[in-house]
């Protein structure tokens, strides 16, 4: 089992940034699939960003070239790096990791962007 616990959220304007941590509650060393997801109100929830333990990373379409996922195993901890955030990036972000067959989930955080 992992715990998961995210933080950096915020509201922020137009055109800034916020980095978004996520704590695991045990080593991620030997996790290999962690991500962020999102959801915005009224909207299913969406795949972010996606690192594996070798570091290869994928994002969604709407977020490439301004969001940077990367994960320090030395302190069990993930990340997302966001830039140049748009309204439509508001949402609650969730951490996640894959472990065992089975999908991990944080609790959220939310972000808002305002116009």
């Amino acid at each position: 089992q992992v715990q998961l616990v995210e933080s950096g959220g915020g509201l922020v304007q137009a055109g800034g940034s916020l980095r978004l941590s996520c704590a695991a509650s045990r080593s991620i060393f030997s996790i290999n699939g962690m991500g962020w997801y999102r959801q915005a109100p009224g909207k299913q929830r969406e795949l972010v960003a996606r690192i594996t333990s070798g570091g290869d990373t994928n994002y969604a379409g709407s977020v490439k070239g301004r969001f940077t996922i990367s994960r320090n195993n030395a302190e069990n901890t993930v990340y997302l790096q966001m830039n140049s955030l748009k309204p439509e990036d508001t949402a609650v972000y969730y951490c996640t990791a894959g472990l065992n067959d089975h999908i991990y989930w944080g609790q959220g955080t939310q972000v808002t962007v305002s116009s």
